[in-house]
């Protein structure tokens, strides 16, 4: 199940249990850096950790596939919260293991200097779809984080994304590493892929991790990506994208679509620059 291009990095890792991963890196409130890879930087990406990161190892696999589910007001409140940088933010999510079949519903806060608060609700896999089941979850802790002063009416599935997860520790800094692959978005009328870039992502105290530093070594610096706000800029022309234009100029040029190569991306973002 390893994507192949890490497959062989992957095994020379030391394991870890989900467990033992939980207990000494849970990190429920983090500061998270997102880096856009190539997929075949990842190999020597991950040589390099050999001689000090674990690999999460759950029956002799160390990739696993995700799926979330991201809901949303009809008029887009959390995306707008996002593409207008709003210094308190809110994602309402579910989180499907696949392999597992286990579900999760979650709450992401955004707060100052670039925390990220999770609250999480296990979920059943068959309501992955809605949020009805956890609506009272999702107001109560809504109301808690003053991020809303009333509950949104309605929260509807705005966009799916679909990926490859290997998570690592870093036992010395007690920072968890995700590296995801094969990511793919669909809105319910459009897909987009990105099958030759990969999601790094640190999630640290504060500090950054000897990951953020090999990264910035090699001249990679933090990207703004979000899977929910990215892919559904990516995939939807009409909306504000002004947080994230940089890193789609740059990196989904060769994003590939249901229909093959997506021009219409790329003329989307030149109109864009040129409005500004």
């Amino acid at each position: 199940m390893n994507p192949l291009p890490i497959a062989s990095s992957l095994a020379e890792l030391t394991p870890i249990g989900l467990a033992e991963l939980i207990d000494r890196a849970a990190l429920q409130t983090r500061v998270d850096r997102k880096y856009l890879v190539p997929v075949d930087e990842l190999p020597y990406l991950l040589d390099r950790l050999a001689p000090y990161a674990r690999v999460l190892d759950i029956d002799g696999e160390r990739a696993f596939r995700y799926e979330s589910v991201y809901f949303d007001t009809p008029w887009l409140d959390s995306y707008h919260c996002a593409a207008y940088r709003r210094r308190r933010r809110f994602k309402v999510r579910t989180r499907t293991y696949l392999d597992s079949d286990q579900c999760w519903l979650e709450v992401k806060i955004s707060g100052a200097r670039g925390s990220i608060t999770k609250h999480r609700l296990p979920y059943r896999p068959e309501d992955r779809g809605t949020v009805d089941p956890g609506r009272g979850f999702v107001d109560e802790t809504l109301t808690r984080e003053s991020i809303c002063p009333t509950a949104p009416a309605v929260l509807e599935p705005m966009l799916v994304s679909t990926y490859h997860r290997t998570t690592l520790l870093l036992p010395d800094s007690a920072s968890r590493v995700t590296i995801d692959t094969g990511i793919r978005w669909h809105d319910g009328r459009a897909t987009l892929q990105l099958p030759d870039l990969a999601v790094v992502e640190t999630k640290t105290r504060s500090a950054a991790s000897p990951v953020d530093r090999l990264l910035w070594q090699g001249g990679t610096r933090p990207a703004r990506i979000s899977k929910y706000a990215t892919g559904l800029a990516a995939l939807r022309l009409d909306l504000p994208s002004v947080p994230w234009r940089r890193t789609m100029r740059r990196h989904f040029h060769g994003a590939a679509s249901s229909t093959g190569p997506t021009p219409t991306l790329i003329h989307h973002l030149d109109q864009e620059a040129s409005c500004v």
